[in-house]
């Protein structure tokens, strides 16, 4: 397979962990759901060479969902279907990263 299959790859994290844990989890926070809206948009949006995936834990649960698009490394915190929809149109569409909706590499 070619290394550039994909122009972009997107990691949803949708790790589940225990309701008590004092990290939480994406999945708690509705992270499959948004997952789900992701794919169909990006389908509806035409977006080929882009390929959403499901991620187990990135770690940043504190701060999610969270998502990180590469080969540019951006991560990003996705709460609604309005941010992913600004995700998929004006960074993986545009080229142009969502700034609002960044995590800072020190959080």
């Amino acid at each position: 397979m070619n290394s550039a299959y994909y122009r972009l790859h997107v990691f949803c994290c949708t790790n589940q962990r225990p309701e008590t844990h004092p990290r939480g989890s994406c999945a708690a926070r509705g992270s499959v759901k948004l997952r789900d809206y992701m794919k169909a948009r990006a389908k509806e949006l035409g977006l080929s060479g882009t390929r959403i995936n499901s991620a187990g834990c990135l770690d940043r649960c504190e701060l999610g969902p969270a998502v990180v698009v590469y080969p540019d490394g951006i991560w990003y915190r996705m709460e609604s279907t309005e941010d992913i929809d600004a995700i998929l149109q004006e960074h993986l569409r545009d080229g142009n990263p969502v700034e609002r909706l960044m995590l800072k590499d020190d959080e």
